[in-house]
């Protein structure tokens, strides 16, 4: 494999949709370093594994020596987009965009080159715009298009309220890409019409329409919904290391491949494929892939020596072999009377509930330092301290207070 399909490979990993890839080749082959963009509208002030999906296809870009621009959407966070969902969503003041704004850009840097990337607000050419020149924008598309976008069209159908002020968002969105003169737009498959209007304008201002690249939306724990922090199946880049090393390998064996994919940069494909064949033919056990991924993820999150911890903290418990001190120590404040058992299991967040904690005990499936306990009635007051853990996948060390 030559030195162009080498990148074009590298590039598709993971990708949903490539659309004008002949167009990607032709510019490749030029030798010119490509302006790679991907937005972000600062709605809230942290990222999880999710958003890094695009973060690491725009790292894969850098590594090919292209120049990347990670765009805070200061401007369109104030419009407010309301991709994917059926109401408009709330804008934000410009106070909760520039705080969030500052928090994204001190977290992209765990996975973008800061010295190879150019940060960009889109209230640099935006702010600068009159009303004439946003109605002269606007007049650049009809509401007919507007409603083929499929929330839009879903809205419209069932006579739910859209505001006008939502129609400039693919517009804004779209001429960004005019101002940053761009070659590659990134974004997830439910930007796609956004990501086209950055085409048609592009080709309305004379410039040579950019190449869109989608990528998909990263399931969650649960390994059904896309990850998402009111779903809470999320695991959030700045969450601690045992936290990220847990999490990872409460996840489905199928959905382990999907994240390998997506987020890993040390595992190929072909060492994906590798992996699965030795877990075929019983070689490999699942739980040492899903490792691999666990240390990948918290090393590049934190470092290797915190990694390296935190599975140790995780093998403790796990394997009954090691020291449970590693793991970290939450208090947890305990009512004067004390914690009932299922209650304890609860306010550790190993249990959802109660009934399922009773259920669990009876199951004997629940132990305190390793030991199998199953009296429901036995009482927890303050300066108990002890690792509690229901089956092998949710453990806590905590300390009653």
């Amino acid at each position: 494999m030559n030195e162009l399909d080498q990148a074009l490979a590298l590039i598709a990993r993971g990708a949903d949709e490539i659309i004008k890839k002949e167009d990607l080749e032709a510019r490749l082959k030029t030798g010119r370093p490509l302006r790679i963009k991907a937005g972000f509208d600062p709605t809230a002030p942290d990222l999880h594994l999710g958003h890094t999906v695009l973060l690491n296809k725009m790292r894969q870009f850098q590594d090919l020596g292209h120049q990347v621009i990670f765009l805070i959407g200061d401007f369109t966070g104030m419009i407010g987009d309301p991709t994917g969902k059926n109401v408009t969503r709330k804008p934000l003041t410009r106070e909760d965009v520039l705080a969030n704004a500052e928090t994204y850009a001190e977290q992209v840097f765990k996975v973008l080159d800061r010295d190879k990337t150019e940060l960009r607000f889109n209230s640099e050419w935006f702010g600068k715009m009159g009303a004439a020149d946003m109605i002269r924008l606007a007049a650049q598309h009809t509401v007919a298009r507007m409603l083929e976008r499929d929330d839009f069209a879903k809205r419209y159908k069932s006579e739910q309220p859209i505001a006008i002020h939502e129609f400039l968002y693919p517009l804004v969105q779209g001429y960004d890409s005019v101002a940053l003169e761009c070659d590659v737009e990134l974004g997830g498959t439910d930007q796609k019409f956004n990501l086209l209007m950055g085409r048609a304008l592009q080709e309305h201002h004379g410039q040579p329409p950019q190449i869109v690249l989608t990528m998909p939306l990263l399931e969650g724990l649960d390994g059904v919904n896309k990850m998402s922090k009111s779903l809470g199946n999320y695991i959030g880049i700045n969450e601690p290391a045992i936290d990220m090393v847990t999490k990872t390998m409460k996840i489905g064996d199928d959905l382990m491949w999907r994240w390998f994919e997506l987020l890993s940069f040390d595992v190929s494909l072909e060492d994906i494929a590798r992996m699965k064949e030795e877990i075929a033919s019983g070689v490999l056990n699942p739980r040492d892939a899903k490792l691999r991924l666990a240390r990948e993820l918290t090393t590049r999150f934190h470092d290797a020596a915190a990694a390296e911890q935190a599975i140790a903290g995780w093998h403790a418990v796990v394997t009954g072999e090691g020291d449970t001190s590693l793991l970290p120590l939450a208090d947890i404040e305990a009512p004067a009377e004390g914690f009932r058992l299922a209650a304890l299991l609860t306010a550790a967040g190993v249990t959802p509930s109660n009934s399922e904690a009773n259920r669990k005990l009876k199951e004997r499936a629940v132990r305190i330092d390793g030991e199998v306990v199953d009296d429901a009635s036995r009482v927890f007051t303050a300066g108990f301290e002890g690792v509690l853990q229901v089956g092998k996948r949710n453990f806590a060390r905590i300390r009653l207070i």
